[in-house]
């Protein structure tokens, strides 16, 4: 919220959030209950004219500009090899730490978490659910695909349970100035009605 309201750009945003990590760090409970849950963020941040993933890593973060087709995130780290920004401190905290020998190419997800990058895309789970759904779709997504993406069950995108998801977004932000953006929300906590 705080990068929407003071930053004009996808890529401003992003160093409003950084910079206030940097500051505050992050941190809270992830739920109303009274159960300690709490995980990193990450954000998928646009403009008429870019987007950036940010995923973090208590203060530590890393950055990656789509440059075309689809991205998604999904409760894990997705950023691998193509790191745009990045905490000025990310590599060297990783090898003081034994994640990373300083030799090997750096991969932020495998470093930074337990996630098995080479399966991120093939083993079930919500990223790559959803990664499956956007890639179906590719070069024809409209707002109503995404609703309808949002809306799916059966591959966790749209969870009940324990977890359930209490909302979703749409927005469609053509890249002529001339033309309205329009944001879509839903209007219940269950984002298939």
């Amino acid at each position: 919220r705080l990068g929407l309201e003071r930053a004009d750009t996808a890529e401003k945003a992003l160093t409003v959030i950084v910079d206030l990590l940097e500051k505050y760090g992050q941190g809270g409970n992830c739920m109303e209950s009274h159960m300690t849950f709490t995980y990193h963020n990450s954000f998928l941040i646009a403009d008429r004219k870019e987007a950036w993933v940010l995923e973090t890593s208590g203060k530590y973060w890393a950055a990656e500009k789509v440059e075309g087709g689809v991205r998604n995130i999904s409760n894990q780290l997705s950023i691998t090899t193509k790191i745009d920004r990045e905490h000025p401190k990310l590599k060297e905290y990783a090898k003081t730490n034994g994640w990373w020998d300083g030799k090997k190419e750096f991969d932020f997800a495998a470093t930074y978490s337990y996630v098995n990058t080479a399966r991120m895309t093939t083993t079930r789970g919500r990223y790559c659910e959803g990664y499956k759904l956007l890639n179906k779709h590719k070069g024809s997504i409209t707002s109503e695909i995404m609703m309808e993406i949002l809306r799916d069950k059966e591959s966790g995108i749209n969870m009940e349970g324990g977890f359930m998801t209490t909302g979703s977004m749409v927005s469609v932000l053509p890249q002529q100035p001339d033309l309205p953006c329009i944001h879509y929300f839903t209007g219940t906590p269950d984002p298939a009605r």
